[in-house]
């Protein structure tokens, strides 16, 4: 029943931007903190960034702070994730997750609902 949709992936040079977009069926959207990961081939799945159910707070991967933004939008259940100066080892499919936590939770373990993942892909 619960079902979250992605989209925005796709090719791009080092450098570019891309924004990603999880469109989500949750019954009651703004209590679950919505997190990304990624995971990339041959690799574990690895938190990216999380924001709380109000949008007032945010956690971030050290890897992509300062290069990526998490934001929320309640009125249309939508979570966004804004990559800017990706890198080619930003290459991964991304997921993006909810669940009844803090924006702390990094492990994957800690969400309940998960999307079909986009692929984004960095060339050099």
């Amino acid at each position: 029943q619960v079902q979250l949709v992605e989209s925005g992936g796709g090719l791009v040079q080092a450098g570019g931007s891309l924004r990603l977009s999880c469109t989500a069926s949750l019954r009651t959207f703004n209590p679950y903190t919505m997190s990304w990961f990624r995971q990339a081939p041959g690799k574990e799945r690895e938190f990216v960034a999380a924001i709380s159910g109000s949008g007032s707070a945010s956690n971030y991967a050290d890897s992509v702070k300062g290069r990526f933004t998490v934001s929320r939008d309640n009125v249309k259940n939508t979570v966004y994730l804004q990559m800017n100066t990706l890198k080619p080892e930003d290459t991964a499919v991304y997921y993006c997750a909810a669940g009844r936590t803090t924006v702390q939770a990094t492990e994957a373990t800690r969400y309940n609902y998960w999307g079909q993942g986009t692929q984004v892909t960095v060339s050099s």
